[in-house]
């Protein structure tokens, strides 16, 4: 965006891949607001329509009226609007009965993330430390990557709980603190 070819893209992947990161900064650019389930019962596509060129559909595949996501894609592909849609699973898993949605989703681009490689959690984790203005050593990093969920949201979980039980005890973020608290189970 803005040079997309399309009107919409459907990037999908598990949860905590980083989908709802790239959909907060597609709606930061874009100024495109998050439709959802509720909003197209209450507002309705032609009001939703009537100020909005670019728009987020956050977990795309439950949820939403078939119909209702058919008249939002065609009336923001007819005024030159961009739909960013999310999901878990592609859209040809998706369980489409409308088939002008299911056609519709078949000529777009889909874009699968997946789990972060160890490298690529090795940053993440490193990041959030320094979010939390944690310093902690090249050991800890060593000994949390093989022992979590490969995931970005484990790697924010993680570094939470530490900083909290960092806090609670007094003591700075070492191998022994780690330790006991993955021996607890992230509790």
């Amino acid at each position: 965006w803005p040079d997309w070819q399309v009107p919409a893209i459907v990037i999908y992947g598990p949860p905590g891949c980083g989908k709802s990161h790239l959909a907060n900064l597609f709606m930061a650019k874009s100024g495109a607001i998050l439709v959802t389930p509720a909003l197209l019962r209450q507002t309705g596509v032609p009001k939703i329509l009537e100020n909005v060129l670019s728009c987020v559909v956050d977990d795309a595949e439950t949820g939403f009226d078939e119909e209702a996501l058919l008249h939002l894609y065609n009336g923001l592909s007819s005024a030159g609007g961009h739909m960013l849609m999310t999901a878990t699973k592609a859209p040809s898993r998706w369980g489409i009965s409308l088939k002008d949605l299911e056609s519709r989703l078949k000529s777009i681009p889909s874009v699968e993330i997946g789990l972060p490689d160890e490298r690529l959690l090795e940053a993440v984790l490193v990041k959030h430390f320094s979010d939390h203005q944690l310093l902690v050593g090249a050991e800890v990093i060593s000994y949390l990557l093989p022992r979590i969920e490969r995931s970005l949201a484990a790697a924010r979980q993680i570094v939470k709980i530490l900083d909290r039980h960092s806090l609670s005890t007094g003591r700075k973020i070492s191998l022994p603190l780690v330790r006991r608290v993955l021996a607890l189970g992230f509790d």
